[in-house]
């Protein structure tokens, strides 16, 4: 395996590593840096690809400079090799909403992580990035998404998840046929009254840039991607329950 970076958008670069064994068509593992005043990283990837992911993240910044460490959920892949991140990056945070923090993170994290409220936005000199909670969507009592203000890039989470090798991004292309392939193989999103409404509130924010933990970052019109992503999960829950479609288009 080897862990590749490309920028996605200004001073956010995705690194992924694409795993061929264990799934059909492969599986990429995407970790990003924004690479501000005060650099974020978003998932830490796995205990075991920890020093392939230290060693990109190496590749544009000295670690001694990372600050804050985030992630969608409580999740091996999302947050597995948090400690070994505290460990090498000795100026480095957890950042977390607070639900999270008081459920998982107060115990599992190394040194105190600081909880923020659904909303709140992180000044990291260059950028700013808003927390958004998303219980339950895609998974995950504790879930949240990061919103890049400044570049309008969404980091997504397992939101959108497809499986294959991937280019780093995609522009203005169908990424939600894929997404929906991986929903049929996974049955991993939770189907809620909650679950459109929620994807529905992130395509309000208009982003430009979808970074997928799993796949392609995606480059363009970005709400309208979540929107129908939203109305795919909507016909479901209504498959499931015999209710009418979301009436919210």
């Amino acid at each position: 395996m080897q862990t590749t970076v490309h920028e996605i958008a200004q001073d956010t670069y995705r690194m992924s590593t694409y795993v061929a064994e264990g799934i059909p068509g492969g599986f990429t593992f995407n970790q990003f840096l924004i690479d501000a005043d005060e650099p974020l990283l978003f998932h830490t990837g796995p205990r075991a690809m920890f020093p392939l992911v230290r060693d990109a993240v190496a590749k544009v910044i000295d670690l001694d400079r990372l600050r804050w460490i985030s992630f969608g959920h409580v999740e091996s892949d999302e947050c597995g090799s948090m400690n070994e991140w505290l460990a090498a990056a000795p100026n480095a945070t957890v950042v977390f909403n607070g639900l999270g923090c008081v459920v998982s993170l107060n115990d599992l994290s190394d040194r105190p992580p600081r909880a923020v409220d659904d909303g709140e936005r992180l000044d990291l000199g260059g950028h700013t990035v808003r927390v958004v909670t998303t219980p339950h969507v895609p998974h995950g009592w504790e879930a949240q998404v990061l919103f890049d203000e400044t570049t309008a890039t969404l980091f997504c989470g397992d939101l959108g998840t497809q499986v294959g090798d991937a280019p780093a991004i995609v522009h203005d292309t169908d990424v939600v046929t894929a997404a929906l392939a991986a929903e049929e193989m996974f049955n991993a999103t939770c189907l809620t009254p909650a679950t459109a409404p929620t994807i529905r509130r992130l395509a309000a924010f208009g982003p430009r840039t979808l970074a997928l933990m799993h796949g392609p970052a995606f480059a363009g019109d970005g709400a309208t991607v979540l929107d129908a992503l939203a109305d795919a999960y909507a016909d479901r829950l209504a498959g499931a329950t015999g209710d009418q479609p979301d009436p919210v288009r």
